[in-house]
């Protein structure tokens, strides 16, 4: 039996037998006797997907007991499963409490293939090669900066002029005084969040989304309201439906990612844009557009896709749009350095609205980021293409092979295959895969409401092996759900 966590330093809510028998819905999957395992796999699933995040006391046993309509022995033998797999913990006369989910602890070389934990939770790639010369030069920029007395709140001035250049090159003519260097793409949202939008105030997302936008709405005290991505329409994002939406509900933001969007890899083309943006500027609607992935174009294998690009969604609302971006994708993710790019008015509001948040961005990271935006030519971004197309289609065939009843569209760019499965077991699904040494984000965390069951994400930003023996593991804890292959 594994350790029991601590008891949390402040339990942060309970959760009612009634409301939790509600949550977990239909929970049985099995015959009489595998009731015990059955509602285990279902709790850790609620635990996975963040519907039980740390610190929420469980009711007691005969209340959960008497909600579920078993007897408490069983509900003993699932809570025991928990405690055994870390994902809960008690203490004699305090009750049960939720706790953070653990991982594979411990041995794993017993698992399948034999290489312990693969982490396809996250969709963050390693550092793409040849970072280090832009590294020394920064480094070497950076005794010169420690005699200067200035500091500008906004960013230095030559990576403004950088990002600035890229724009315009895209077709968004842009001054550096309308870029503000941010601690990345999602502190850029944050902050045009604080800025536009209060408590009660609605937010329109996308749905499936980026569950990061979704919990800085919800910290906000703000009303998420969704419009759906179709993976497999064309296009993707109904541009009538999210016009009645927005003139139906008013929304005072909306955060939108229409470069290879997280997590269907979608784009859309410059005839859409060019409709939404219309919509954005009749409605008079702010709207954050998140450009993560906007380099990762994966559809031409000659890597020369500056000219095929759409222009930038603030190209056809420029007084409503407020662009953010970052290395995090292209480059690395260990590189906390972002932007934004607004209408100078708006960028004078955001930095205002800052100082109660934060006082500026790090210099070396922003010196460093500068040297590697200095050559257009250099080879990063087409290394990281390719690397990802190569893993890309790696993912697939073995999804293919090992999957075959698995439906997704092969995204054009992007970091993560979005799946649709034959059965509502998403959730049941990542809890299953932990046991075979993968991390999953269940489909249902990246919608507003719980309607993602039937999906899962996978990213393909590992080795194409690693990825191989994921899908093989993936399918082994699938059959150990259903009984089939």
């Amino acid at each position: 039996m594994s350790a029991t966590p601590p008891f949390p330093s402040r339990v942060t809510g309970r959760v009612s037998a009634a409301r939790l028998a509600d949550t977990l819905g239909s929970w049985r999957t099995g015959g009489p006797r595998s009731g015990g395992k059955d509602l285990a796999d279902a709790l850790a699933a609620l635990v996975h997907d963040g519907r039980l995040p740390p610190g929420i006391r469980l009711p007691p046993e005969r209340e959960l007991a008497a909600a579920l309509g078993v007897s408490r022995t069983m509900i003993g033998a699932a809570l025991d499963r928990l405690r055994d797999r870390g994902l809960i913990a008690s203490r004699q006369g305090a009750g049960s409490w939720t706790a953070a989910p653990p991982g594979v602890r411990g041995d794993t070389t017993g698992l399948p293939g034999g290489s312990g934990l693969i982490n396809l939770a996250r969709a963050s790639p390693a550092a793409v090669p040849g970072l280090l010369p832009a590294f020394e030069a920064a480094r070497r920029s950076m005794r010169d900066a420690l005699h200067d007395e200035t500091y500008d709140d906004l960013g230095i001035p030559s990576l403004r002029d950088r990002l600035a250049a890229r724009y315009t090159a895209r077709g968004l003519p842009t001054a550096p005084s309308e870029i503000m260097i941010t601690n990345g793409a999602h502190h850029g949202f944050v902050l045009a969040l604080h800025l536009l939008a209060g408590p009660g105030d609605r937010v329109l997302v996308e749905q499936p989304g980026y569950p990061h936008a979704f919990a800085a709405i919800a910290a906000a005290r703000a009303q998420p309201v969704p419009v759906p991505v179709d993976p497999f329409a064309a296009p993707a994002w109904d541009i009538d439906g999210i016009e009645a939406t927005v003139r139906q509900t008013a929304p005072r933001l909306a955060y939108l990612m229409v470069d290879f969007h997280n997590p269907t890899g979608r784009r859309l083309d410059a005839a859409g844009r060019e409709r939404l943006g219309a919509v954005l500027s009749a409605t008079r609607t702010y709207t954050v557009v998140d450009e993560s992935a906007v380099d990762l174009d994966l559809s031409h294998p000659t890597d020369r896709t500056d000219g095929d690009a759409p222009p930038p969604l603030a190209a056809f609302a420029p007084r409503w749009t407020i662009t953010v971006g970052s290395p995090a994708k292209s480059h690395w993710g260990g590189l906390r350095i972002g932007w934004i790019r607004a209408p100078r008015e708006l960028i004078d509001r955001l930095g205002e609205r800052r100082v109660s948040l934060d006082l500026g961005s790090p210099l070396f990271e922003q010196l460093w980021l500068s040297e590697l935006l200095a050559d257009p030519a250099a080879p990063h971004v087409p290394t990281r293409r390719r690397e990802l197309r190569e893993r890309r289609d790696a993912l697939a065939a073995a999804l293919r092979a090992e999957c075959p009843d698995w439906t997704f569209r092969l995204p054009d760019g992007g970091v993560s295959l979005w799946c649709r499965l034959p059965s509502p077991i998403g959730s049941r699904l990542v809890a299953a895969a932990e046991q075979h040494g993968v991390l999953l984000a269940p489909g249902a965390h990246f919608g507003v409401q719980d309607q993602l069951e039937r999906w899962l994400r996978l990213p393909f930003t590992q080795p194409p092996d690693r990825l191989r023996d994921a899908v093989e593991r993936i399918a082994a804890a699938r059959e150990s759900l259903t009984g089939t292959s």
